[in-house]
């Protein structure tokens, strides 16, 4: 007897985590119309402008959301990033793990593990300071790649031609809409980024300043195996009223140490 290919039915949970499926419901809501306004969203959902906002606030925490000037939300970074299919990454998180806090408590800041898939990065993993004024946590976040330090240095491992084709766009191609989350550039920018990029490689590693978030710097630095290969990066991200501090101080020393900790306990791990 042929087995059915159809799914079973899946029932309605008996009990109902309100708040869990009101966030995704908002997700689904986004995915299929694009643009939301606060006061659609909050009446699709039949709650207060201020339950809406505080769901809302969440999504664009976790890169579900973005929000643009006229202050709609719109499909955020994460809600197109598929699985990263790398099974390597749990055990590349455990090892990084005991180094990263240790440089947390070097350093006093938060510090991240990412990995890059396309022109994303993703947060592994983060290992907050016990600084009152600090970085959070940033784990499961999904960001553009060429607008985070950790991101940058990783793009920086990249031949010339692989970044062309993840990033150019010729000059005859029409300007993308502002919340299409197109990052390509056109050729002088692209140039532009490329020089950008070979100055990161030179100097070992990249700094974000204010690109992801208003107030926050990073510097991130890459991590390799034994063979040589980007497994991922580290980033220190920090509040930029500190930035000046840590740019003329022992911090990259101190991710120097860091990485060259982890590359030996990660070196075995193959991409």
């Amino acid at each position: 007897m042929q087995k059915s290919s159809h799914r079973p039915m899946i029932e309605k949970p008996a009990y109902m985590l309100e708040s869990v499926d009101n966030a995704l419901r908002l997700v689904q809501l986004l995915r299929d119309v694009g643009a939301v306004r606060l006061s659609d969203a909050a009446a699709e959902l039949g709650v207060a402008p201020s339950t809406a906002h505080r769901l809302f606030a969440m999504l664009l925490y976790r890169g579900f959301a973005v929000q643009d000037e006229a202050r709609r939300y719109h499909p955020g970074p994460a809600m197109g990033a598929g699985p990263a299919r790398r099974g390597w990454t749990r055990e590349f998180t455990e090892l990084s793990r005991p180094h990263m806090e240790a440089l947390a408590s070097r350093c006093g800041e938060t510090v991240n593990l990412v990995i890059r898939v396309g022109t994303q990065v993703r947060f592994l993993l983060s290992a907050e300071s016990n600084e009152m004024l600090r970085v959070g946590d940033r784990q499961g976040q999904v960001l553009d790649a060429e607008r985070t330090a950790g991101g940058k240095i990783l793009l920086a491992e990249l031949r010339e031609e692989t970044l062309a084709q993840l990033y150019l766009r010729p000059a005859d191609w029409p300007e993308p809409e502002p919340a299409s989350g197109d990052r390509t550039m056109l050729p002088e920018q692209f140039e532009a980024f490329v020089r950008e990029l070979a100055g990161c490689r030179q100097a070992g590693f990249a700094i974000n300043l204010q690109q992801t978030e208003v107030g926050i710097a990073a510097f991130g630095m890459v991590v390799r195996n034994r063979a040589g290969a980007a497994l991922g990066a580290i980033s220190v991200s920090i509040p930029v009223v500190r930035y000046q501090q840590h740019l003329r101080g022992p911090l990259i020393a101190q991710m120097q140490s860091a990485v060259r900790g982890m590359e030996v306990d990660v070196g075995d791990i193959e991409v």
